[in-house]
């Protein structure tokens, strides 16, 4: 089963890589306001899907596509039992690249106005 969230793309951190078996993962932070509260969802590129996420930024709208992993740890037998819960993003899209709207409208102010061409 998977979930559907959208925002802004707050944190994107670089792929860190755990273990000698070479598990990689990303941590993508979104920010969502909803009520007037700010909420900061983490998500998770895992393994070869960290290399898709290089083509978000800061700053950029989009919609994720993920799946929600649970697990449980305990160390051995007579220490506290923990459970972890990961939100792992199974795809994504981007509704809005503000750099881009940004580069595009300062590109459009570089151009000259029609009104500094002579009419003949």
């Amino acid at each position: 089963m998977s979930y559907l969230v959208t925002g802004t793309v707050h944190l994107l951190e670089d792929t860190k890589t755990y273990g000698s078996g070479g598990f990689c993962k990303r941590l993508m932070v979104l920010e969502k306001s909803s009520n007037g509260f700010t909420n900061y969802v983490p998500l998770e590129f895992i393994k070869e899907d960290c290399d898709s996420a290089n083509s978000l930024s800061p700053g950029d709208e989009v919609e994720v596509q993920f799946r929600l992993n649970g697990r449980k740890w305990q160390r051995d037998s007579d220490s506290e039992i923990r459970y972890f819960l990961n939100a792992e993003v199974v795809s994504f899209k981007v509704t809005s690249n503000k750099e881009a709207e940004h580069q595009f409208a300062q590109s459009m102010s570089d151009e000259p106005s029609s009104s500094d061409d002579v009419p003949f």
